[in-house]
Parts: C-alpha cells; structure tokens; sequence
C-alpha cells in the first residue's frame, strides 16, 4: 500500500475501508473505540457506534451526562480507533469533537425504536443504580408519560469529530504493517500524506 493507492481525501477512503468491512460480513463493522481524557488528561475508553460520516467528520450519539460527554466537555480532544482485524485493517481518527446541533440531534433520534428512546430517557448512563427492576421500572413510568411520539431528552445528543489527522493500518508479513496517515495541511495544501514505520 502506497500513498498513490489511496483517496486524496481521508473520508473517502475510509468508506472504501468501511464498505471492506461491510462487505467481509465482520461483526458491528461501525463499533468504534472512543477515547477521551478530562482536564487532567485521565484517559477513558470505550465502544460506541459510528451513526455516520461526511466532509464534516464521524459521528455518534451518546448520553452528554455521561463521562464520555463530561469529559468531552473539559477537553474536547478526541481518538476513535476500528479495529478489524479479521481483514487485517484498522483506522485511527483523531480531532476535536463537539456537539451535533439540535436539530441533527433531533432527527437521528427519532429514528430510533421506541424501547431505545425511552431508554435515554431512563438511563442515568454510569450512574450507580440499585438493581435492573429500578431500570425496569423507570422505562415503565416514561412509557406512561409519553403516549404519543418520545422527544429526545435534552441531555441526550450527537458529536461529531473533526479529523486533524486519519492512519490507515494495514497488516503485512513479519510485522511490516503498512501505517499511512493523512493529517490536515493548510487551506492550500489539504491533506497531507506520511508513511509511517510500523
């Protein structure tokens, strides 16, 4: 793999890595490890589900009382890795991540199913909880509240992160692994392309 083999723009490749993924049939090929630090720079990370990708940058939705969303809010700096492995790739993203508007927030979230829906609203997201009956039980009365249409709650919403720089990884024989990653240049030069050693 060369840099002249891939896309000149970084997300265009990636929906080529993507639609490999797909296509090989892997498992929640969208399952994406988010990784955020506080203000202190204590690390945390975890598995979310990419919700969509453009010019703009990746996409996600999660709960913004979560530490994820609280962390995001201190430094809004931001590493998202895929790993599939079982095709011999993986993809590090990283950039500044920041809320979606309300309204793109709205829109994703009514295309939910309805169980999910009243789920943000029950779930006070890694927040001790007494036991799954308590849960249970809040999904229960939000059912009632919402007869009609669920509204999404207002600490529930997107992200989208803006890539400074795109690795590409592919495996190779004796570890020699191909690493070539796009990072933001000017507004003249656009993207730049550097191989890296593995």
């Amino acid at each position: 793999m060369e840099p002249a083999d891939l896309a000149a723009d970084p997300i265009e490749e990636f929906g080529r890595w993507l639609g490999a993924a797909i296509t090989a049939g892997l498992p929640e090929p969208t399952a994406m490890v988010l990784a955020t630090a506080d203000a202190r720079g204590a690390p945390s990370a975890r598995h979310v589900l990419l919700k969509g990708v453009d010019a703009r940058g990746f996409r996600w939705f999660t709960n913004y009382e979560s530490p994820k969303g609280r962390q995001l809010a201190e430094n809004p700096r931001a590493c998202l890795v895929f790993c599939w492995f079982a095709i011999g790739r993986q993809v590090v993203v990283t950039g500044p991540a920041r809320p979606l508007a309300p309204e793109e927030s709205d829109a994703y979230f009514a295309t939910r199913d309805r169980p999910s829906q009243l789920g943000a609203w029950a779930s006070p997201q890694s927040e001790p909880v007494p036991d799954r009956a308590w849960l249970e039980h809040r999904v229960d009365e939000y059912e009632k509240r919402f007869v009609g249409p669920v509204p999404r709650p207002p600490h529930w919403g997107g992200y989208l992160l803006a890539p400074d720089t795109v690795e590409f990884w592919r495996s190779g024989p004796g570890r020699l692994h191909d690493r070539l990653r796009y990072a933001r240049g000017s507004a003249t030069s656009g993207w730049l392309v550097t191989r890296l050693a593995p």
